[in-house]
């Protein structure tokens, strides 16, 4: 590392989610599923957080994807899919909180 910079390309994106109700959580992952169809994708999951944290339980769905490098993860937010994915998503969805690294 160099500067706060990894030595490598690669880069980790991760989203954090919470739901409006209970009820869209499943929702919300099946629209947050389709992101893993964007061919520039290296590495995808989304996952329900186990909400086991003593001090924090906000977060109710995690998104992790990794890309080759920047015009990797900027062909991912052009694609099509994305914003499908947004539009089911974002309704449902109270925060949304993402780090790329």
């Amino acid at each position: 590392m160099l500067n706060g910079k990894p030595d490598r390309e690669l880069i980790r994106h991760v989203v954090f989610f919470s739901s409006k109700d209970p009820g869209y959580v499943d929702r919300i992952v099946a629209g947050l599923s389709m992101l893993a169809d964007i061919p520039s994708v290296s590495h995808f999951e989304v996952c329900l957080n186990r909400n086991e944290d003593r001090y924090s339980n906000e977060v109710d769905v995690v998104v992790y994807a990794e890309f080759a490098d920047e015009a990797a993860l900027a062909a991912y937010r052009a694609h099509p899919i994305y914003q499908d994915c947004v539009d089911i998503v974002r309704p449902l969805r109270e925060m949304r909180t993402a780090a790329d690294f």
